[in-house]
């Protein structure tokens, strides 16, 4: 897999559990809920835990997709697509591994997991921004 192609798939995703947090609030809309339930940054007590972390995983996906898609452009603009190939798809593998551990539960162990997965992707960046500079 090429970074062009993590990139698009780590983009997929985040639009993946964005289309989950839409559909729900869809159909409870459509089941009588005011559009007006869910304001920014509030957490509506009607809705189901999942869905809380469906939103937590999306924010935490949209907070790492553009860095992602930084190092990926710009190594393409540099001609230095070759340097990060390697790296890129592991971020997006660990991407959706927080993500569903996210989706999992939030006991100490699934907490563990999940910012173990985002040093991850962390380290990944580094390495790829080091690897664009050489």
């Amino acid at each position: 897999m090429a970074a062009y192609h993590a990139l698009l798939g780590f983009t997929g995703w985040t639009l993946f559990l964005v289309a989950l947090v839409f559909g729900y609030r869809g159909f409870r809309l459509l089941t009588g809920t005011p559009i007006n339930s869910w304001s920014r940054g509030a957490k509506s007590v009607d809705d189901p835990v999942l869905m809380k972390r469906v939103e937590d995983a999306h924010a935490n996906a949209l907070e790492n997709l553009p860095i992602f898609a930084v190092l990926v452009l710009s190594a393409a603009a540099m001609g230095k697509l070759d340097a990060i190939n390697a790296l890129a798809p592991y971020v997006l593998y660990a991407r959706v591994g927080q993500s569903l551990v996210h989706l999992s539960g939030t006991n100490q162990l699934q907490v563990l997991i999940r910012a173990t997965f985002w040093s991850v992707q962390l380290g990944l960046f580094f390495l790829m921004l080091v690897k664009l500079f050489a």
